[in-house]
């Protein structure tokens, strides 16, 4: 059984030790802009009537968003392919 985006983001919630508040800053980070409401509907159970699906684009900004809340901001690299003259 394979796990499905909700799964992903509740397991690294807890894993993370993650508040609502911390997942809308980090989504913040990547300029995808969410409410907490709008966020406990992917954290409610799949019965509930408030239920939403997480989709593919919310999880991936969630994680390029974790990279940076955990590691700060990419520097920009000079390019290595750059020839020098001599």
């Amino acid at each position: 059984m394979a796990l499905s985006n909700n799964d992903i983001i509740k397991k690294l919630r807890v894993a993370l030790k993650l508040r609502d508040d911390q997942i809308v800053e980090i989504l913040a980070l990547v300029d995808f802009k969410i409410s907490k409401s709008e966020l406990g509907a992917f954290f409610r159970s799949e019965d509930h009537p408030k239920y939403m699906i997480l989709q593919d684009q919310i999880l991936r900004n969630f994680l390029n968003g974790l990279v940076i809340y955990k590691r700060g901001p990419m520097e920009r690299k000079s390019n290595p392919l750059k020839i020098k003259k001599e």
